[in-house]
């Protein structure tokens, strides 16, 4: 077993984070996400479980978001809680929490104490509203960040309620992912320098962030702020969902003209389709649009697009996805433990990242981290109760 920088041995799986230690603090959401990247990319991840559980009332046996990880109990409300905690952190490079502000510092975990025992560790926090700010110490979830960030105001029909696009788009996209990058740039800064930081990730500044060309194109005149307008939102008849004869749908995207000409030709409507650039007639070819894929089944549509410069895709449920021809050559599902899942993301010539175990089970690592991070004795599962 191989030594990492800390002096300690490393237990990291493979990929570019090998020798990269984490410590989560368990939550819900965006944060366990994000420590299950880092694992992906071969972290050692070790999540800290609180006895009794909580959160959200999944099978810890079927939490994705917890592959690759390793799980130890303490409650940090107990007298030692934070100690063996900070014993953790002072090996770590990372720490992630996702509590409410304020709650990791009357817990005895917060920045200051973490950075006093580990001056070089990176401290990884993701919350909804950030750390400050009116709405900061106030409860909410994914849907109420991306309303008040403008992203979900554009999303689905005109005329009607915006549409849910599940939690996506915050809690993963404008949260998780932006925590990660923070995490990674810190983590850099502080083996250059041998100072770590605090990492404050919001889901609402990183889902601000990520309408970023929207707010050039609204303030060039390109986009109007309003539903099923605009080229990307459903308002452009070649750029859209179309239902076909079996009830399932199909997924259009001929944006430059080049596709446009191919997706008419192989529809079928070349001879009758209004020039592309022709708004004034676009819903006359949304029409026709939508009466030749009512024609044929989706299978039958998927057969006629297959391979071609359309832009044309089956929408597909979750179920159906890992047996598309093109996903499963690629491997993106994976089977792991009987359990179909994304494979991790994204990919390196050189450091391979791979699902090396499944979700951790609270508490099951207890001896083993203790060992490995040369840490006094951590709570384990036989002392749960």
């Amino acid at each position: 077993m191989a030594v990492s920088g800390n002096g300690n041995r490393d237990t990291s799986g493979p990929g570019p984070l090998a020798g990269v230690r984490v410590v989560e603090l368990a939550g819900i959401g965006p944060g366990p996400f994000a420590a299950m990247l880092l694992a992906d990319l071969g972290a050692d991840v070790v999540r800290v479980d609180r006895p009794g559980g909580g959160g959200l009332a999944v099978d810890p046996a079927y939490d994705i978001t917890n592959r690759g990880k390793r799980s130890v109990l303490v409650d940090l409300k107990s007298a030692d809680g934070p100690a063996r905690v900070l014993d953790l952190v002072e090996r770590a490079d990372v720490l992630l929490e996702g509590f409410r502000p304020g709650v990791a510092e009357r817990l005895g975990v917060g920045p200051a104490e973490c950075r006093a025992r580990n001056p070089r560790l990176v401290y990884g926090r993701m919350t909804g509203w950030g750390q400050e700010g009116p709405l900061a110490e106030t409860a909410g979830h994914d849907i109420a960040y991306i309303a008040v960030t403008g992203a979900l105001g554009m999303i689905g029909n005109p005329g009607e309620p915006p549409a849910v696009p599940a939690n996506l788009v915050g809690d993963y996209a404008g949260g998780s992912l932006y925590l990660v990058i923070g995490v990674l740039a810190a983590l850099h800064h502080a083996r250059a320098t041998g100072t770590g930081q605090v990492v404050d990730a919001a889901i609402v500044d990183g889902t601000a962030h990520l309408t970023a060309m929207i707010h050039g194109m609204m303030a060039a005149g390109g986009w109007q702020d309003r539903r099923g307008a605009n080229l990307l939102d459903g308002g452009c008849p070649f750029y859209g969902t179309y239902e076909t004869s079996d009830g399932r749908y199909m997924a259009v995207g001929a944006l430059e003209q080049q596709f446009y000409d191919t997706f008419v030709q192989l529809l079928g409507i070349e001879d009758r389709a209004p020039a592309r650039k022709d708004l004034a007639r676009w819903s006359e070819l949304r029409e026709a649009v939508a009466a030749r894929f009512r024609t044929r089944t989706r299978a039958e549509w998927t057969a006629v697009f297959e391979g071609s410069d359309a832009c044309v895709a089956p929408v597909l449920s979750l179920r159906e996805a890992p047996d598309h021809p093109h996903l499963a050559a690629r491997g993106t599902f994976t089977d792991f433990g009987g359990i179909v899942q994304p494979a991790p993301a994204p990919r390196f010539s050189a450091t391979p990242g791979a699902v090396t175990a499944g979700p951790a089970q609270p508490g099951a690592h207890a001896e083993s981290v203790a060992a490995d991070w040369d840490v006094p004795a951590l709570l384990g599962k036989e002392e749960e109760n």
